[in-house]
């Protein structure tokens, strides 16, 4: 999730932008930005920057163990003969 101090700086920066007659009710605005912001927030199921990263390493050893398995499965073909198979010719 985001950072609560991220958060409220966004939301004070968005209820200054806000015409002079708004900010009469700062208090208020800037509890409902808060409330809405975290909500559009939790829609767009975000990660943390620790569980991007954790997740990217998982994906390159995976990428790392395909592209070894690719490589031993076309070494066993090339080794086959038409005939190695097991059918009849």
């Amino acid at each position: 999730m985001l950072d609560p101090k991220v958060l409220d700086e966004l939301t004070r920066r968005i209820s200054k932008a806000m015409p002079a007659t708004a900010r009469n009710i700062q208090g208020d605005l800037e509890k409902n930005l808060r409330t809405t912001i975290q909500a559009a927030l939790a829609r767009l199921d975000l990660v943390t920057r620790e569980e991007f990263d954790v997740q990217a390493k998982v994906l390159m050893r995976s990428r790392a163990r395909l592209e070894q398995l690719e490589k031993q499965v076309a070494e066993l073909e090339a080794k086959l003969q038409p005939g190695d198979r097991g059918g009849t010719q």
